[in-house]
């Protein structure tokens, strides 16, 4: 063996070596939420050793997982308050994190256990990285399990509100005349929201309307009606009529999703709500 090829033969057996010591390299990998960015590497999934990584780099990569969850939490804070000027925005990147981040979460998760096998694991800022680290993943996994909740009972919600126009008009066929009688007071339907707001229809067109918060029932009169009908609408008559519906019997937005789940109650008959209003 002359010079030349001894010394490719040492290069390339050193070359072997060092690649079999070396294992596996985890690529980077970029994750987005909302505005928040973080590049992490998948040591497991690529059956790389992470305590051969440069501790410094691997305090970022490991902080900035950190700080996507943090800001995660902070900006879906509101989901559960509905009045907030913020909840829109909250549920939103709820919903964009419902289908990607758990599996950024049990990566993290992978190297904080990792980690605690290298050598310099109880170094430097590592040790404060993981019992945050540790924190922030069951936090974030609460929230996202909250949401999970949240998002199925929007769904159930908004499905009500498009079907509600549809058993209104089934109420009113079942039990309202073809031609009511304006001032009968006859109730056939009575429909009340998720925020407490809630409405009486009434065959003759009319409606008694309370606001959410414990604002006295209103009385609203069909459009075009004739000065002769309007002297035959009695409102206390109306109001009375409301407040005799049956609660149960109301058809009630889901507040959860095993309120969807149960059977919609059928409607109080419309002359037997006539009859509590005191008739003609």
């Amino acid at each position: 063996m002359n010079f030349v090829s001894r010394k490719l033969w040492i290069v390339g057996g050193m070359s072997l070596a060092l690649g079999a010591c070396g294992g596996s390299v985890a690529p980077v990998q970029r994750y987005s939420l909302g505005v928040s960015r973080a590049d992490y590497r998948d040591y497991t999934g690529a059956k790389a050793n992470i305590c051969d990584a440069e501790p410094r780099w691997l305090t970022d990569e490991l902080s900035a997982v950190n700080g996507l969850m943090t800001r995660f939490l902070s900006e879906t804070e509101q989901v559960k308050n509905p009045q907030s000027v913020d909840y829109a925005r909250s549920v939103e990147l709820l919903k964009e994190a419902s289908g990607s981040l758990e599996k950024v979460l049990k990566v993290h998760q992978n190297n904080l256990q990792a980690v605690q096998k290298c050598g310099f694991a109880k170094s430097g800022a590592f040790p404060e990285i993981a019992t945050r680290g540790t924190e922030l993943l069951e936090q974030s996994r609460a929230r996202l399990a909250g949401g999970g909740e949240l998002l199925a009972l929007e769904e159930v919600q908004r499905k009500w509100k498009e079907a509600a126009p549809q058993r209104e008009q089934a109420a009113r066929q079942e039990w309202c005349a073809k031609n009511p009688e304006v001032g009968s007071t006859d109730l056939y339907y009575a429909r009340k929201h998720a925020d407490g707001r809630t409405e009486w229809f009434f065959c003759d067109g009319h409606v008694v309307q309370a606001a959410a918060k414990g604002g006295e029932p209103t009385l609203v009169s069909p459009e075009g009606l004739s000065a002769k009908d309007r002297r035959k609408v009695k409102p206390p008559r109306y109001l009375e009529a409301a407040q005799s519906y049956p609660v149960e019997e109301m058809d009630k937005q889901p507040t959860s999703v095993a309120d969807a789940a149960a059977p919609a109650p059928a409607p109080a008959p419309a002359p037997a709500q006539g009859t509590a209003a005191g008739g003609n």
